[in-house]
């Protein structure tokens, strides 16, 4: 699939976007956008594509795609077909994460909405959502100026405290790494992200991060809720899933480039993080409209 950057700029005197969009079928584009993008399913059904996740989607599907992350919403077959008489509907708003000012979330009382930002890097569904928050995005729509903002920014809030979520995207699959900062994670984390295609090890990460290795072990599972080895091989999987996308390289070179030493290893942790192997991932993301 070929990757577009869109235009999502607002020319109108406001600060965010709000659209609803009613189409015979979703326009099947892999895109990205430096806007994030909060999505309501309102009438559809079919798959989203959203980093290297792959996720059925229905009516009241409530999702969060933060800025730069790749995405595409596919209809089932049926909506393609010249009989077909059913419809889709969404609400679609669209907003920079500093639309209120460059400071403005990083007060007290917004921490906690710029958190949701940063989780929604990777993608966020919000599981189990209650049917007045839907209602109060549609109220949403029918504001102006202050009242709309206001409104939106009690939508982010209850997002941001609703527990019940399920992050999309992997690790391995966020467009740019990050740099390395002054505190042990962030340091790690560089480590990691430098040399996951090379042979990584758990003592040389300790020796970053300044711990003994068996220390360094359990502070790893402690902070990032998985062992070393398992986060390394979801950083390698999230980059391959990131390479078959671009369709640039056969499968075996994938392996190697994406720091795997042979091919039925590779073949095996894939499955087991994503759920299909490589060549059923491929076929999940292809499509006869292309």
């Amino acid at each position: 699939m070929k990757l577009h950057r869109l235009d999502r700029s607002n020319l109108t005197n406001s600060s965010f976007t709000t659209k609803i969009n009613e189409y015979p079928y979703f326009l099947k584009i892999w895109h990205y956008h430096p806007e994030l993008e909060l999505v309501v399913v309102l009438k559809s059904e079919g798959t989203c594509f959203i980093g290297d996740s792959v996720e059925k989607f229905s009516f009241g599907d409530v999702v969060l795609i933060g800025k730069n992350l790749p995405h595409m919403w596919q209809n089932d077959e049926g909506y393609f077909k010249q009989t077909s008489e059913q419809t889709t509907k969404a609400i679609a708003i669209h907003f920079k994460e500093d639309y209120l000012g460059s400071k403005f979330f990083e007060t007290p009382e917004m921490i906690h909405i710029l958190e949701l930002f940063k989780r929604a890097n990777y993608g966020l569904k919000f599981l189990n959502i209650n049917k007045k928050l839907i209602d109060d995005i549609k109220n949403m729509l029918d504001l102006e100026g202050f009242e709309k903002t206001i409104a939106f920014l009690n939508i982010l809030h209850v997002l941001a405290k609703h527990k019940n979520t399920k992050q999309l995207s992997s690790q391995g699959f966020i467009n740019s790494f990050k740099t390395a900062k002054s505190n042990t994670q962030d340091n790690v984390q560089a480590y990691i992200f430098k040399n996951f295609d090379k042979n990584i090890t758990l003592n040389k990460a300790a020796e970053v991060a300044h711990m003994n290795p068996s220390a360094f072990s359990r502070y790893f599972k402690r902070v990032n809720k998985k062992t070393f080895s398992r986060y390394v091989t979801e950083i390698r999987i999230g980059y391959a899933c990131k390479l078959l996308l671009e369709n640039r390289f056969n499968i075996s070179k994938i392996c190697y480039e994406s720091g795997f030493n042979n091919i039925s290893n590779f073949n095996r942790q894939f499955k087991l993080v994503m759920k299909y192997t490589p060549t059923e991932y491929l076929e999940k993301h292809k499509t006869k409209y292309d």
